[in-house]
């Protein structure tokens, strides 16, 4: 993973970045409400990119890609 890659999981919108954070939390927890955390964090990557327009297609594809 290169710097641009690991850039990208900081400095987020609030509400991706508060999802993301919470679906690692989740991770590591083994949280019984990690299908929830993961619709979350699904839903927030997808309000960045396409309605918010605040993050790339490529942005978007790494966090799903490695989260999802």
């Amino acid at each position: 993973m290169d710097i641009i890659e690991r850039s990208w999981e900081y400095g987020l919108p609030e509400y991706l970045q508060h999802d993301l954070d919470a679906y690692k939390k989740g991770l590591k927890e083994k949280s019984s409400l990690l299908d929830c955390l993961w619709g979350e964090l699904y839903g927030s990557i997808n309000w960045a990119e396409i309605s918010e327009g605040c993050i790339s297609h490529e942005h978007a594809q790494y966090l799903r890609d490695k989260y999802l």
